[in-house]
């Protein structure tokens, strides 16, 4: 089942075309990555998906629904959680209060209920904190829930941001380079933690430029260029398309690419 497409989105910038024609259809349960030179419009596709943009052109659909223009926090409600490339945490919190945060489109209690300690609102706070810690389980964070997360390495915090994404328990999760500034060993547990939320349900659509996280983890690709489609598929298919290799990898990048999934 497609779980996420796009249809004919186009998105003008004054007389600069950012997006022209993107369709896409993202299976259940996989890695989506799009990937593309500086400029090939990813971000733009990025940002009409999640509700930031209005496309000017073309239809956003989610499990089939029509939701494009929707507000990023009722997209959130129906299923749809992003991370962005520049840090979205709460440094003076703990990790575990981070991650609760995500928890908000599923709380019951309102203010009136907290002002006045109905127990509601303890059970309500025992559950938030319990699924909380559970998502920070699955990406490894388990240990420094009590943390501030001002302490935190950086790598920490990209894993972190997931958690908190992870708790508002989307069907669909986009990560906007997350391996943007993380080193080798930072990067190689990302891989592992993608790979498990895909396991365990959540259809994950990346985008990224480290082409080794990407060909490792990826079920498909799609490359933009110009703001366009330039091929889509596998990573093997991917990594052997000479459009792809001349408009983006180039004969480096697709030779150590090459070796770096076997």
């Amino acid at each position: 089942m497609t779980i996420l497409a796009t249809e004919n989105l186009s998105m003008r910038f004054g007389g600069l075309r950012a997006l022209d024609g993107v369709s896409i259809a993202i299976p259940e349960r996989c890695v989506f990555s799009i990937i593309g030179p500086n400029g090939a419009g990813k971000t733009t596709l990025f940002n009409m998906i999640s509700g930031i943009y209005t496309p000017r052109d073309g239809r956003v659909l989610l499990a089939g629904e029509d939701v494009t223009g929707l507000k990023p926090e009722r997209l959130a409600r129906r299923g749809l959680s992003r991370t962005f490339q520049n840090l979205q945490i709460f440094f003076r919190m703990t990790a575990i209060e981070n991650v609760m945060v995500g928890r908000y489109r599923h709380e019951r209690t309102g203010i009136i209920a907290d002002l006045i300690h109905l127990p509601m609102v303890g059970r309500q706070n025992r559950e938030t904190r319990e699924l909380a810690q559970a998502a920070l389980n699955r990406v490894g964070l388990a240990a420094i829930a009590e943390q501030s997360a001002g302490s935190l390495a950086y790598g920490d915090l990209k894993r972190l941001e997931i958690a908190r994404a992870l708790a508002s328990e989307p069907k669909v999760l986009l990560l906007d380079e997350p391996a943007a500034g993380c080193n080798p060993v930072e990067t190689a547990s990302l891989e592992g933690v993608i790979r498990d939320i895909a396991a365990g349900g959540v259809t994950v659509v990346l985008v990224e430029h480290d082409m080794r996280l990407v060909m490792n983890v990826s079920d498909r690709i799609h490359v933009l260029a110009n703001g366009a489609t330039l091929a889509e598929g596998s990573a093997e298919e991917v990594r052997t398309n000479q459009a792809v290799i001349e408009a983006y990898l180039g004969v480096h990048g697709s030779r150590r690419d090459s070796r770096a999934v076997h």
